[in-house]
């Protein structure tokens, strides 16, 4: 069984989500995977400036349930936050 698991739903949830590169490709996947092809390479750029755009708005969101998710992290990791993040 995998160590991942022995985590709570928001703890497990805050991990999945927090690789930045596979969420930023994934949401960009989004916007190019229903288009066919592209006219020019300057074409996919404007879409691929116009995803990141809209997605950088959720980057400032802020996280569901976060008093409970620090709360467990402190508990599974004891000292090692610092307390700027409580």
């Amino acid at each position: 069984m995998s160590g991942y698991f022995k985590y709570s739903d928001s703890v497990r949830r805050l991990i999945y989500t927090t690789n930045p590169i596979e969420s930023l490709h994934r949401q960009i996947r989004k916007f190019t995977k229903t288009k066919g092809a592209f006219t020019s390479i300057n074409a996919l750029y404007k879409l691929v400036y116009c995803a990141i755009k809209k997605i950088e708005d959720k980057w400032t969101m802020p996280l569901r349930n976060w008093a409970l998710t620090i709360s467990q992290i402190d508990v599974f990791f004891p000292g090692r936050l610092k307390e700027t993040l409580r």
